[in-house]
């Protein structure tokens, strides 16, 4: 047993848990990776994937169980989605979004929001959160999306890019300014928008370079009358809302973005243990194994601080945010290199499109961007050792 192994064995999950991991860990291997290849070249949206999750009914994990859910801990859903996203960086996106969206409307909707929506998410629908735009990115605060109250329905204007399941979801959970409160934090608010509402338009999906079976939309709302009764809390309290999802979200990056780095790794394992070289494996090379035990001990370090993270949040810990950002930075940053080094160890084999390697490092880089930029943590992570100045 290896390290990594070693590492996954030492996960004291309850049966229900393990159970379910062990049939996530079969489908991933039987059906998503033997098809992850073709939805790469395609960029069709992966709706067989989608579908065996719905009959696994893993959207059931993170819905309340008054809800129609069957909840588990924080901690098993992160393993699912590392599970998936090894198979299928695309298929990893799209159900971990799911996840992204929903959870402020757990956290923060009322009763008859819960009671209406929810449902239809622990049934298998698809939700997507929606926040960027050309002029917000890392810095939430730019949008210009409005959100103007019209007696008991508000009136959404603007448009939104780079919106994952942008052009698939049942239920968005929106943020845009409320036109009555001034101030650019200040007016940052929060609202449901259902699937088919008039005005509302998917205008287009982005051709990327990783991740292709993951739509990644623009949207546009053009005079969209929403019922007041889809709107998150009050007005003005969308910024809350917003920085309290992205600490749950972004250890789920990280787990997506481990699931790239495992794949690469054991893809380059393989390879440097079956090709020769001067009569010798690859792996016999004295620099090829320091190579790669650089990267196996990252592995592990911080695959660690992923399940605390993780325990940190199923034990309702109060404020993770840096070490989320820690958590995100520096796996997305290992995925990357890790992908990176696949391609090196595999040779100009690495640089074709059969072997698994060379999707691999394109489906890495977004780790590195979405839900914070790099350079975006590591600010948060530095200053957040300022000390305050006494006056």
């Amino acid at each position: 047993m290896n390290i990594l192994e070693r590492l996954d064995a030492d996960q004291n999950w309850s049966e229900e848990e393990t159970m379910l991991i062990d049939s996530v860990r079969q489908f991933a291997t039987e059906v998503i990776a033997p098809n992850a290849a073709h939805y790469d070249k395609t960029s069709e949206f992966p709706w067989e994937n989608i579908n065996k999750i719905n009959e696994l009914g893993l959207n059931a994990m993170f819905i309340p169980e008054e809800y129609g859910g069957s909840p588990m801990s924080y901690s098993s859903y992160l393993a699912c989605v590392r599970i998936i996203s090894e198979a299928c960086a695309s298929t990893g996106i799209i159900w971990a979004t799911n996840f992204h969206a929903i959870k402020p409307l757990i956290e923060f909707g009322n009763e008859e929001q819960k009671q209406r929506l929810l449902p239809r998410i622990a049934e298998g629908g698809l939700a997507s959160l929606v926040i960027t735009e050309p002029t917000a990115g890392s810095d939430a605060t730019g949008m210009k999306t409005t959100f103007r109250p019209d007696g008991d329905d508000i009136i959404v204007n603007g448009g939104k890019i780079f919106i994952s399941n942008g052009d698939v979801a049942d239920i968005y959970v929106v943020f845009g300014k409320w036109t009555e409160i001034p101030g650019d934090k200040e007016s940052i608010s929060c609202l449901i928008l259902e699937k088919g509402t008039p005005g509302f338009t998917v205008t287009g999906t982005e051709d990327k370079m990783g991740t292709r079976g993951s739509g990644t939309a623009s949207l546009s709302f053009d005079h969209c009358r929403i019922p007041r009764a889809n709107l998150l809390c009050e007005p003005g309290d969308g910024l809350r809302i917003l920085l309290a999802s992205l600490n749950k979200s972004r250890p789920s990056v990280a787990a997506h973005a481990l699931g790239i780095a495992r794949a690469a790794f054991t893809d380059a394992v393989s390879y440097m243990n079956e090709r020769r070289q001067s009569g010798k494996r690859l792996l016999e090379f004295q620099g090829l194994q320091f190579n790669l035990a650089d990267l196996a001990s990252e592995l592990v370090l911080i695959e660690s601080w992923l399940w605390r993270v993780a325990k940190m949040v199923d034990n309702n810990a109060d404020n993770i945010g840096i070490e989320a950002s820690i958590l995100k930075m520096r796996a997305s940053d290992l995925a990357m290199r890790m992908a990176t080094d696949a391609v090196q160890f595999h040779g100009g084999y690495g640089y074709c499109k059969d072997y698994r390697v060379e999707r691999l490092m394109r489906d890495a880089k977004i780790t590195q961007i979405w839900e914070g930029t790099n350079q975006i943590h590591r600010q948060l992570i530095g200053r957040s050792f300022l000390k305050k100045e006494k006056r």
